[in-house]
């Protein structure tokens, strides 16, 4: 079992910055991939970004250019760095992590077995 616990979320002002950590702990070798995913009111969970164990990182187009994901192998822990926030970007932020194919096409979170608690983003003047 993979326990996961995100950190770094709070209110923030439209341009502002933010970042977010997951650290993860357990059965590390289950794990592959490490995503983020976000979930706004009524709205479905949707990815944000992932990166695999060597690196690779895939971006929603709504964040491409604004969001870096990063990932620290030796702490075992996923970065999010959110620059020029908006509105829109308010959602509750979810780190996901398993031990998945990094193919071209993102699986879904169907895919993840292993969810953080979720951390809050409200952008808002």
């Amino acid at each position: 079992q993979v326990q996961l616990v995100e950190s770094g979320g709070g209110l923030v002002q439209p341009g502002g910055s933010l970042r977010l950590s997951c650290a993860a702990s357990g059965s590390i070798f289950r794990i592959n991939v490490m995503a983020w995913y976000r979930q706004a009111p009524g709205n479905e969970r949707e990815l944000v970004a992932r990166i695999s164990s060597g690196g690779l990182t895939d971006y929603a187009n709504s964040v491409k250019g604004r969001f870096t994901i990063s990932r620290d192998n030796a702490k075992n822990t996923v970065y999010l760095q959110m620059n020029s926030l908006k509105p829109e970007d308010t959602a509750v932020y979810y780190c996901a992590a398993e031990r998945v194919p990094y193919g071209p096409i993102e699986s879904g979170p169907t895919a993840y077995g292993n969810w953080g608690q979720g951390t809050q983003v409200t952008v808002s003047e």
